[in-house]
């Protein structure tokens, strides 16, 4: 069974339009003219929550190592 009977038209055109509007938004965004975080700064804040979790990791271990 294709893709294109898994889901009604109705709910594909409603799916496709949410995306447009997402995309349409950051664009914005990017170019100064929405308020919210452009993709280069959504994308450093991803890279530092990410560093985060392993320096987190690394502590956990390393306590552990100590014996607390």
């Amino acid at each position: 069974m294709g893709n294109s009977l898994r889901y009604s038209p109705k709910v594909r055109d409603r799916a496709v339009g949410e995306t447009l509007s997402k995309w349409v938004r950051q664009a914005d965004r990017d170019l100064g003219k929405r308020e919210g975080m452009n993709g280069s700064e959504r994308q450093r804040l991803k890279e530092l929550e990410r560093e985060n979790r392993e320096l987190q990791r690394a502590d956990r271990q390393a306590a552990c190592a100590r014996g607390h």
